[in-house]
């Protein structure tokens, strides 16, 4: 169990409803493979941001998991954003800075703040992907960059997608227009969880007939610590980067060098 972070939290938005099941929390752990995999994935694809940034932000926190595994790998903090207060109640982040905050809002004091910013398993629960991502431009340095993970192909998606809070499910053609239209570009990406994916399958069929109340605790479970570090081993066999297919896309955004601050395209 987290330490409660109420006094932790600086409320710049009103909490709000967010797309996705509360019913996530207790079950994304650090110890859960997923959770695991995911880290090791952007450690190979962007770790070397982190090293380098000055200011980092994540863009719906949720409960901490990419933060603290940033604080106890990286050592560095991880300003969390996001408008789930129970989520920010149970961080389990140590010393991130927490808060309620709606990125449309623009605050000023975050204007060009972070050169660094993860966007990981959010943009899938957004409705209005362009509006989100060019709300996030706002608080990018100039030569920022954005680190994007998402689930892949659409034909998994599933009960659980719907039970979660999922829009839809990504390809690196559907992430490409979502950062294009956008004035971003793709600088490098990586689709991951490949060994997953017969699983991924099977738990699509498997779901079907499982009661509503049950399908993000079951459609998650890692079926006990044994069971976990055999599939956390499984989900090692794959190169990082590869750019076959996967259950999750990683990938790089940055702004496109030949758009112009009022949006203009330079010759």
């Amino acid at each position: 169990m987290s330490t409660p972070q109420i006094g932790r939290i600086r409320y710049l938005s009103p909490p709000a409803d967010v797309s996705i099941s509360n019913d996530w929390y207790p079950v994304a752990t650090l110890e859960h493979f997923w959770t695991k995999r995911r880290f090791q994935v952007m450690c190979r694809l962007a770790g070397q941001l982190v090293d380098q940034a000055s200011a980092i932000a994540e863009v719906g926190c949720g409960h901490g998991l990419l933060q603290r595994q940033i604080e106890d790998a990286y050592c560095r903090e991880v300003t969390g954003f996001d408008l789930n207060e129970l989520a920010l109640e149970q961080s389990v982040s140590r010393i991130s800075p927490l808060c309620c905050y709606d990125v449309f809002q623009k605050r000023l004091e975050y204007r060009s703040c972070f050169d660094l910013i993860f966007l990981f398993d959010v943009l899938e629960h957004v409705s209005e992907e362009g509006s989100f991502v060019n709300a996030i431009k706002f608080h990018l340095a100039p030569r920022g960059k954005i680190v994007i993970n998402v689930p892949a192909m659409q034909p998994l998606y599933s009960k659980f997608d719907r039970a979660v809070g999922h829009f839809r499910r990504y390809s690196i053609d559907g992430l490409w227009r979502v950062a294009q239209g956008s004035g971003m570009t793709v600088s490098d990406w990586s689709y991951w969880g490949l060994p997953l994916t017969p699983l991924l399958a099977l738990r699509k069929v498997w779901l079907t007939g499982r009661p509503q109340g049950k399908i993000i605790s079951e459609g998650f479970n890692s079926r006990g610590p044994l069971i976990n570090r055999l599939l956390l081993w499984a989900s090692r066999c794959e190169p990082i980067p590869q750019r076959l297919l996967g259950s999750a896309l990683m990938a790089v955004l940055e702004p496109r060098r030949n758009v112009m601050m009022d949006g203009a395209i330079s010759s």
